[in-house]
Formats: structure tokens, C-alpha cells, sequence
């Protein structure tokens, strides 16, 4: 397990506001305690109104945001997490099709849905973003050249309440990992929200069956 840089993850939240938004995709499945899809939805994110983007972007930001190297981890996908068939090659695929994809993302739901436990109705939500890293001088100023676009999934697992109505993120991730201002498909970030030990097992199990 490695350690994450808290700068590397506010470098990202800053692009998660409405006007600086870095997402184009949202896309997510409501699921009830016994882990049945319900409904599932997949939607552009500027198509949004303004107040579910903004709603959409505090779930999304809450997982980079969180208390770094305590509740949000980082993890490495050994060499038998990444065989054909795994959820890191189905992760792959959906960061390179954008989410676009609406087949791959129900194999997601239905595995996480027989691997997930908890007391009630959830949600899952992914957004898929894109941010131009700058490159940095040497005196640490931006210069407006783009160093690499890194593509990433952000995934919320979030209880609902009442019509769909999310509660704050339990657990989720955001891959590939951000790691030294670059993309690390090798690792991941992993967020757990505190006093949620048995989703964090369950999600650990999800995302490294072979461990």
C-alpha cells in the first residue's frame, strides 16, 4: 500500500465546480439491500441542471476530498487482479469507453450487487473525467502546456433514502490512481467513510478477489 499526495487529489477537486467542471459522463444503478438492481441510469453530465450537477459533483468530489491516507487509500492490483475476466479489466474498459457502454456497466452492478452488504437501499454512482495536467516550471508555477490527459472513473456508493435521495458516499473509489501528477492504472484509490469497516471489506473483496 502506498501513500497518497493530498496535494495530487486538491489539484483534482479544484476541477469538480461548475465552472471548472472536469466531468462529461454520469452513469449509476439503484440497488436494494439484497443487492437487486432497481433502476439504473446514464446520463451527459452538462445536460444536468445546474443543481443536480452541482449535487452530482459534492458526491463525486467527496471521494478525493476525503481524509487523505486515512479514510481514502491507496492500493496496488497485483498481477493476478488484472487477469481477463477481473473488474480491473472491466474498470479499464470503462475509463476508455467513457462510460458509454451500458452492457459493461450492469456486469459492474451485478457483481457489486452480490458482493455488497448493507442495511438498505444504495446507490451506485461513476463519473468519468478528463483533466489536461499542466505541466509544472521549476519553481512549481503552471505553464499552460498539457503534460497528459488523465482519464478517470470516480465511483460513489451512496445510501438512498426516501425517492433515490443519495446520503453521503459510504465507500467508493477513484481510478486509475493520480499518483505524482499522472495516471497509475496499476493502482487505486480506495475511500471508506469511518464506521463503515464491513463496506470496506466488502469492497476491497469486490475489487481484489484474487488477494
Amino acid at each position: 500500500m502506498g501513500k497518497i499526495n493530498r496535494e495530487d487529489m486538491l489539484e483534482l477537486t479544484r476541477r469538480m465546480t461548475l465552472k471548472r467542471n472536469c466531468f462529461d459522463r454520469i452513469a449509476g444503478a439503484y440497488l436494494d439491500e439484497e443487492g437487486f438492481v432497481e433502476g439504473t441510469f446514464n446520463k451527459h453530465f452538462q445536460k444536468l441542471s445546474q443543481k443536480d450537477q452541482q449535487a452530482n459533483l459534492d458526491i463525486a468530489k467527496a471521494i478525493p476530498f476525503s481524509d487523505t491516507n486515512v479514510q481514502l487509500k491507496e492500493y496496488d492490483f497485483g498481477e493476478g487482479d488484472r487477469r481477463p475476466g477481473s473488474i480491473w479489466q472491466l474498470l479499464m474498459a470503462l475509463k476508455e469507453c467513457g462510460l458509454k457502454n451500458d452492457a459493461m456497466l450492469d456486469v459492474f452492478y451485478e457483481e457489486f450487487g452480490q458482493r455488497y452488504r448493507t442495511d438498505g437501499s444504495y446507490a451506485i454512482y461513476f463519473f468519468h473525467g478528463s483533466y489536461d495536467v499542466p505541466l509544472k516550471a521549476s519553481d512549481k508555477e503552471s505553464l499552460w502546456e498539457s503534460e497528459e490527459v488523465y482519464q478517470f472513473l470516480i465511483c460513489a456508493v451512496c445510501p438512498v433514502s426516501g425517492d433515490y435521495d443519495p446520503g453521503e458516499p459510504a465507500c467508493g473509489f477513484l481510478f486509475p490512481a493520480f499518483k505524482d501528477r499522472s495516471s497509475d492504472i496499476h493502482r487505486i484509490d480506495v475511500f471508506v467513510a469511518e464506521g463503515q469497516s464491513r463496506q470496506a471489506e466488502d469492497l476491497r473483496n469486490i475489487l481484489f478477489p484474487q488477494s
